[in-house]
């Protein structure tokens, strides 16, 4: 059965109600445009259950989407370490739901307010307002960071300090075409490349460096 996130039911009804309003006032130039956003919010804020891929120290894709960097960076809103960056674009068409990379638990969620310039840019991952959000796990503390785009002007990140997340498991959504970024630490393999897609909670980005886990 197809579900949609909670976030998305005031965007879906509000077109709804506007569909059903010019169709009772018998405004014909306005109900199509009003059905075609009401099918619109229906798909953009479609929540499709996933299947997370196996493979022990596998870290899944948090963000359905497009690679658009891969780095070695200084992490320097939560971890202050060193750490390797992928980042991952949503468009309008993708699913916008978020999903933990790995088990681990919520050691911090910070806000910070900002711009609002085309995800894809290097600089918006700082500029533009985000949530940024440290896991620990044993693997090491795991940033997640959910940034606002262009369009996007509304970043969700629905768990606290404490809560628990299992791999796979929701955790957000970003309101239309917008960028995660995840932060791994640097003994881990990058297993995509630039432009490659990606689903949320099914595509394995990276696994831990089997020779450093044994050290």
């Amino acid at each position: 059965m197809l579900q949609f996130a909670k976030e998305g039911y005031p965007f879906i009804l509000f077109f709804f109600a506007l569909t059903l309003l010019s169709l009772f006032l018998r405004l014909r130039y306005l109900s199509p445009a009003f059905l075609i956003l009401t099918l619109f919010m229906l798909y953009f804020f479609r929540d499709p259950e996933r299947t997370a891929s196996t493979g022990e120290g596998g870290f899944i894709a948090p963000a359905d989407g497009r690679i658009v960097q891969i780095r070695e960076t200084i992490e320097d809103e939560l971890s202050n370490e060193k750490m390797m960056e992928v980042s991952i674009f949503m468009n309008a068409f993708n699913v916008h739901v978020n999903r933990a990379p790995c088990d681990g638990v919520v050691k911090e969620v910070k806000y910070y307010p900002g711009r609002f310039m085309a995800a894809w840019s290097e600089e918006a991952s700082k500029a533009n307002e985000h949530i940024t959000m440290l896991l620990d796990t044993e693997h090491g503390g795991i940033v997640v960071r959910q940034v606002a785009g262009l369009l996007a002007r509304r970043a969700v990140c629905r768990v606290k300090p404490g809560e628990r997340l299992s791999r796979g498991e929701r955790f957000g959504i970003i309101k239309f075409s917008s960028r995660v970024d995840i932060f791994l630490p640097l003994n881990t393999e990058i297993k995509v490349k630039l432009n490659d897609r990606v689903k949320a909670g099914e595509t394995i980005i990276a696994v831990r460096n089997q020779r450093s886990a044994v050290n």
